[in-house]
């Protein structure tokens, strides 16, 4: 062969190897990221169904994805119901069960073309986690669903359904992959789960990860994988290594043992750049810093990095040592504005406090004011908050920044005076007041922002749902909480160590966020409570580190309380307590406090100790940071039947904007789906769900119709369901 032809040859073989070809996607009518396109817009240029017809939209088909075959969920992660934002290419719509099964649709039908089971007779098998999403790539007649279940990622042919045996090993790879140190720091046995779908950007996946928020919590590095073949490309510790930019905002080595600074909120990709951006978690523990002096980058950053190589562009904290739970728990939004008299690109990135940082794109800088303030010093023995941080000043907060007083519900005179006396037991001054024994009143945990993001017109008009809970944190410390196990049963003991924390010492929950585990035996069996102790699931981590014998025992407490938790194994009785042996170096570190309680600020019938409205939807031009308009998100029927103005509800999910002049969005606790007027916030249609849409919906248009697809697979305390339900005119 003449050189020039082998030249030509290389550069032919070369293209394909690096270039994501997507010649599947139609543009315009389909939806085929997570996010809608990989700017995470959540903007759809499809009119068909519009606010002059919007009234008419009924269900054109339901798609139930349950294994039960009922539409109802019973097995272990029912609980979590489904998430998912699925996608659409070619007209075929890919999707995830609440068991983390993938299935692929006609798109126009809902009938099912082929349904995947990943296995689960394996440890890491078998961790539950919550799904948000899946990804495709093609290149060429190669197309693949690449997607997480429990600690694997998965890459299935997309035609057929079938794992692609060349990805890894027999189509899997294992997340805990470059996550170990290098001297033998194990990092194997922790939980490491992926909730959002990660980025495509040529034969790079890069995505983030789920993992503990306490002192047992794993890495929360961000990797590239090599789509053909499964292999880490690359890393970008989160927690950074000697001789890496950050490593002296942490103590010496600290990359050895602290873990988090993850992220689970999702990324967006700016492909003509090449670069990725997303924001991080707070490092581990949650609440207590004692053993991360300094600022602790990367946590609760913006993060922009080249998305060939994984190396770092620029960075934007948030927050400067995190010590109240403020992760960064969406995708950033990319959008271009026209600001001060000239179109600039920008990262949009809400936040779980309630506020929007709107940054260059190119370099992170902010195009609005942010002030950086003193705040509290003082904290928890061995504590080192940091003494200013960051206030944005446009656009305005979403929810609360403290709580006072004034702020107090008025329901009626009775819920105003039940919460005042609980208000005036904790301390509320300050947004960054740290946590204390005594307990503090903070906003922000359950949003603010949440996971579902927000979405972006072609007029550079943010649409963002939040929520406004106050909730309690009171912190113990560990040598105090060990006296105080050394006096009850060993099941009793390793739930007030493991469980307490979210579920609370008298096991009744929060509600949503963490539920009662009070007669749970009516609900789970031994066997079912074992499994999801060793799976995990959604929020909850996987205690897969604990003994059988462990596990065994607080099932046993759970089931029966007031006899010392006996369990099937006569564990308790028989065999001596001891630590589980360990070859390697554990990862991570026992924090000298931990959060004792952890739960929502409530009047005494469970609404939100605050005045509401306790969930909104908001519109804001990019431009100028000015709202356009807030508008309350959710109804409770039965405080509307008292004649008291709609609150709003908690909700979870995001909104989808469609050239039409919509904005749809479920997430509410009524069980709703909504279509607003994208001008005035207007409730121009909605429809109640079989079970609540905690998820965002899409749309997309398949031989000559649009629909509009949210997956009701309820969960967070309330019933959940198995059903994808597709809307058209």
């Amino acid at each position: 062969m003449k050189k020039e032809n082998i030249f030509f040859v290389a550069v032919i073989l070369f293209v394909s190897g690096c270039t994501n070809f997507e010649s599947s996607v139609r543009p315009g009518k389909d939806y085929p990221v997570y996010g809608g396109n990989k700017a995470g817009n959540r903007y759809s240029s499809l009119d068909q169904i519009n606010t002059g017809n919007v009234e008419k939209l009924k269900p054109a088909w339901i798609y139930n994805s349950s294994e039960t075959g009922s539409g109802n969920e019973s097995m272990t992660n029912g609980s979590m119901g489904i998430q998912c934002q699925p996608i659409v290419v070619n007209g075929i719509l890919y999707g995830t069960t609440s068991d983390l099964g993938l299935f692929a649709l006609d798109a126009g039908t809902g009938l099912q073309i082929w349904k995947f089971q990943p296995v689960k007779d394996n440890r890491k098998f078998s961790m539950i986690n919550s799904n948000r999403g899946v990804v495709f790539w093609e290149n060429v007649n190669d197309k693949r669903i690449l997607y997480s279940s429990g600690s694997f990622l998965y890459a299935i042919h997309a035609e057929n359904g079938k794992p692609v045996n060349s990805f890894g090993k027999s189509g899997m790879v294992d997340l805990h992959e470059g996550l170990s140190t290098n001297d033998d720091h194990d990092a194997d046995d922790l939980s490491v789960t992926a909730n959002t779908p990660g980025i495509v950007y040529r034969n790079t996946l890069i995505i983030g990860s789920s993992v503990s928020e306490s002192g047992d919590a794993a890495p929360g590095h961000v990797r590239g994988f090599d789509i053909p073949t499964g292999k880490l490309k690359w890393v970008f510790h989160t927690v950074p290594r000697p001789g890496e930019l950050g490593y002296d905002t942490w103590p010496k080595d600290a990359y050895k043992r602290i873990g988090a600074a993850n992220n689970w909120g999702g990324l967006a990709l700016d492909e003509k750049r090449g670069m990725v951006y997303f924001g991080t978690g707070s490092p581990s523990s949650d609440f207590y810093g004692g053993e991360r002096e300094g600022k602790n980058l990367f946590g609760n950053s913006v993060v922009a990095l080249d998305a060939e190589t994984g190396k770092l562009k620029w960075y934007y904290q948030t927050i400067h040592h995190d010590l109240w739970d403020r992760d960064i728990p969406c995708p950033p939004n990319l959008a271009t504005i026209k600001f001060e008299g000239r179109m600039r690109d920008v990262v949009v990135q809400a936040t779980k406090d309630g506020l929007i940082y709107i940054l260059d794109r190119e370099n992170g800088t902010s195009l609005f004011p942010v002030e950086e303030r003193p705040v509290p010093v003082h904290g928890l023995r061995g504590e080192h908050p940091w003494p200013v941080q960051k206030f944005p000043i446009k656009p305005g907060p979403l929810s609360h920044q403290s709580f006072t007083e004034a702020d107090i519900t008025d329901l009626s005179p009775e819920a105003h005076d039940y919460v005042l006396k609980q208000f005036l037991k904790f301390h509320s001054e300050n947004k960054f007041t740290p946590p204390d024994t005594a307990g503090t009143l903070l906003f922000g945990y359950s949003g603010g922002a949440e996971w579902g993001g927000n979405a972006i017109d072609n007029n550079g008009v943010l649409y963002q749902n939040a929520n406004d809970d106050p909730w309690i944190v009171q912190m113990i410390d560990t040598a105090t909480r060990n006296k105080e196990i050394a006096t009850v049963s060993r099941g009793n003991a390793l739930y007030i160590m493991h469980c307490s924390s979210c579920h609370g010492q008298d096991r009744r929950g929060t509600g949503s966020e963490f539920p009662s585990l009070v007669d749970i035996g009516k609900k789970r069996s031994a066997a079912v409570i074992k499994t999801i102790l060793r799976t995990g699931g959604g929020r909850m981590p996987s205690f897969e580190r604990l003994s059988d014998q462990d596990r065994d025992a607080i099932a046993g407490f759970l089931l029966n309380p007031d006899e010392g938790g006996e369990t099937e194994t006569a564990y308790e009785k028989n065999v001596a307590a001891g630590p589980v042996p360990v070859k390697k170096k554990e990862f991570g570190f026992k924090p000298a406090f931990v959060n004792k309680s952890w739960r929502k600020l409530t009047d005494q019938q469970g609404y939100p100790g605050v005045k509401p409205p306790w969930g909104t939807l908001n519109a804001i031009n990019l431009s100028t940071g000015e709202y356009l308009w807030r508008v309350p998100l959710g109804e409770y029927a039965e405080l509307t039947r008292r004649g008291i103005p709609v609150t709003g509800t908690e909700n979870y999910g995001g909104p989808l904007v469609t050239a039409g002049g919509l904005v749809f969005i479920a997430a509410t606790r009524d069980d709703k789906i909504r279509a607003f007027d994208k001008k005035t916030g207007k409730v121009l249609w909605e429809y109640r769900l079989p079970a609540g849409g905690f998820a965002t919906p899409i749309a997309y248009e398949v031989r000559g119709k649009q629909y509009i697809v949210i997956a009701a697979g309820g969960g967070r305390g309330e019933k959940t369901g198995g059903n994808y339900i597709a809307f058209a005119l």
